[in-house]
């Protein structure tokens, strides 16, 4: 595990709120020169504290004005692979994420789409074919209050 002291979280929880801060602007903000800003920062990418930075659009703009969540329990463990259903569902565009998780269902998704018709398509004819899909519940996403934030 990499080592993190105080300066380090103070570029982590910077960097959350703008990924695109340079390191010059960064150290005025931190009291660091450039230099040993930039340093940290590619220690902390190196070390992969910093996974990587994500540029986020506005899905409604971009005329994708349904989420929905769906929850998915393959109906037979033994006979699909979990990576067979996990390359499949990935390889949907209009799914956003894929969470294996432990509870009523084996998959958490998120998926996109235009209106509650293009939702349906997806649903009946890319994602309920996909192998050893058995039950799915849909939540319909009606307002996003707060997105992922500061760890």
């Amino acid at each position: 595990m990499t080592e993190v002291d105080e300066i380090d979280r103070a570029i982590l929880r910077a960097l959350q709120d703008d990924a695109e801060m340079t390191a010059s602007r960064l150290g005025r903000r931190l009291g660091l020169s450039q230099p040993a800003t930039w340093r940290r920062v590619r220690r902390l990418e190196e070390a992969g504290v910093i996974a990587g930075r994500r540029l986020v659009l506005d899905r409604e703009k971009l005329g994708f004005g349904v989420t929905v969540f769906l929850g998915v329990k393959l109906a037979a463990k033994g006979r699909v692979s979990l990576e067979d259903f996990e390359r499949a569902v990935s390889a949907i565009r209009e799914v956003q994420t894929v969470e294996h998780v432990l509870g009523l269902y084996d998959y958490r998704l998120r998926v996109v789409a235009r209106d509650l018709a293009d939702f349906e398509r997806v649903l009946r004819r890319r994602i309920m074919t996909l192998p050893g899909v058995g039950n799915v519940e849909a939540n319909v996403l009606l307002s996003e209050e707060r997105r992922p934030g500061p760890v």
